[in-house]
């Protein structure tokens, strides 16, 4: 073996376990090559791109699909909220962000079961294991359709004493009911198209990925109109589009992994759940999956803050404060996922600079992003808020509450761009440490105290603090990352 080869071979051996669906797509085309005898130049250049291109543009090439297929996945939430602000009223707004726990509740474990088993494939068809891969797809179905009906059942059982927890009011406890009633019925959908819609792409077709998810996106913004305004449906209307759109996107995904021209196939024969399999992919997505119960607590406690402190109205008015940050920050992670591949292979490969080159553009990209949401949401802020609901005392509770949340935005990507790099790099336990800072560990307690000295303002002011102190701490963690990388990489020099 010469030394070239040997270089590519520990280039492969370090390279974080977490491989980024581009990077299987690299390893496919890579295959195919070797089959047809392709030239050993054309291999390199497969295997190499990632280390050789230009950073800027790999990253424009890997992040606009993820931008695209993110976007589309928010707008899911915000389209549901605006033609429900628009065409039932406020009190069915404040509603669904009541009952909005429980949704999250249901990602969760969808997440817990999709990501898991997208990171083992993709490890799986890294190391050429095809079959491997096809088990852990079966598996992954199974427990998505198990786990999805098991859950209809426990919450539709325990619905109107956990709605009655989560703060639901005696004038919004029906249209909470309504709207999660028929989420719950359609969960195992939401299991089946975001799961195996997440294995699309890591079997090498993020292309097929972004599309079903924006048909999703276009599906919900045709029926949701038609369902609310046509029909006169209300908040199971809106429901009735979201679960509707999921089992078409369901259905399509089950086409392309049985006669469709997918790389994995879904085999009868691997349709079981395998406790083995079912154990790593709990473990590889556990992360992710107490992230998402994270929030869906720090919501119930927003929400009931906001009951206590401004009423019904100020928990409609931070549902569409959520919702409007969900939309500026879905870009952001997009960015992410297509930096990721690129820190984690240069990371692997030891060229540090390229993985300081890629996370200073994406910080830069992320910043710009925030800086443009920030000046938005503090210029227009009333306009924002009227997109949803037209009422005066929303607009003015909203408009006050997203000026006072938003105040710190422009740091907020910097913050997400450092957590996703110790994510690609397997340093985990430091990204789950400033996921929670953000979300939980700075935003929980200040909820609970701010608002017995300044009320409502209290609760928006609890946003931009933790948003500023998580991305200080970012900062200062990056920071020691760097003078490490710095002094591995001044090792290295001295050795060559």
């Amino acid at each position: 073996m010469n030394e070239k080869d040997r270089q590519e071979t520990n280039l492969q051996e370090t390279k974080p376990q977490e491989i980024n669906s581009q990077e299987i797509k690299l390893n496919l085309e890579q295959n195919e090559l070797n089959t047809s005898g392709s030239s050993h130049v054309k291999k390199e250049m497969g295997a190499n791109r990632l280390g050789e291109l230009p950073v800027g543009k790999l990253l424009l090439e890997f992040s606009v699909p993820a931008i695209i297929a993110m976007i589309a996945n928010a707008l899911y939430n915000v389209i549901d909220s605006i033609f429900v602000g628009r065409g039932v009223g406020s009190l069915a707004l404040t509603a669904v962000t009541i009952a909005f726990p429980i949704m999250i509740i249901l990602m969760a474990f969808a997440m817990l079961i999709g990501i898991g088993a997208t990171a083992m494939i993709s490890l799986k068809l890294g190391q050429q294991k095809k079959d491997d891969a096809e088990r852990i797809l079966g598996t992954a179905f199974a427990s998505s359709v198990v786990v999805g009906v098991s859950l209809t059942v426990i919450f539709l059982i325990f619905l109107d004493p956990l709605l009655l927890f989560l703060g639901a009011t005696p004038d919004v406890f029906l249209y909470a009911k309504q709207f999660s009633t028929v989420i719950l019925i359609g969960a195992v959908f939401q299991f089946l198209s975001f799961g195996l819609n997440n294995i699309i792409r890591a079997e090498g077709n993020p292309v097929i990925s972004m599309a079903t998810m924006l048909f999703s996106a276009g599906m919900n913004c045709l029926l949701n109109p038609l369902f609310i305004f046509v029909f006169h449906w209300g908040v199971i209307g809106s429901a009735l589009a979201t679960v509707t759109t999921q089992i078409l996107v369901s259905a399509y995904i089950i086409y392309h992994f049985t006669i469709g021209k997918s790389n994995l196939k879904l085999h009868k024969k691997y349709f079981r759940l395998a406790p083995d399999l079912m154990g790593k992919i709990a473990s590889i997505g556990l992360s992710p999956f107490l992230l998402q119960l994270a929030a869906s607590v720090t919501l119930f406690i927003f929400n009931s803050h906001l009951l206590e402190y401004g009423g019904e109205m100020a928990v409609a008015a931070m549902g569409v404060i959520n919702r409007t940050a969900m939309m500026l920050l879905m870009p952001i992670f997009g960015i992410n996922q297509g930096a990721q591949p690129i820190i984690g292979y240069n990371y692997g490969a030891k060229k540090y600079d390229r993985v300081r080159k890629t996370l200073r553009l994406a910080s830069i990209a992320a910043t710009a992003i925030c800086i443009f949401g920030f000046v938005l949401s503090e210029l227009f802020s009333p306009q924002i808020i009227g997109l949803f609901n037209k009422e005066q005392e929303l607009i003015a509770i909203g408009t006050r509450g997203i000026r006072i949340f938003m105040l710190m935005i422009p740091v907020v990507g910097v913050q997400i761009v450092i957590t996703n790099y110790f994510q690609a790099v397997g340093k985990a336990s430091k990204a789950i440490l400033l996921s929670l800072t953000r979300q939980v560990l700075f935003l929980i307690p200040l909820i609970l105290i701010l608002p017995s000295f300044f009320r409502l303002d209290g609760i928006w002011m609890a946003g931009p603090i933790s948003d500023f102190s998580s991305s200080m701490l970012a900062i200062v963690l990056l920071v020691k990352e760097f003078r490490y990388l710095q002094d591995k990489h001044d090792e290295g020099s001295s050795l060559r």
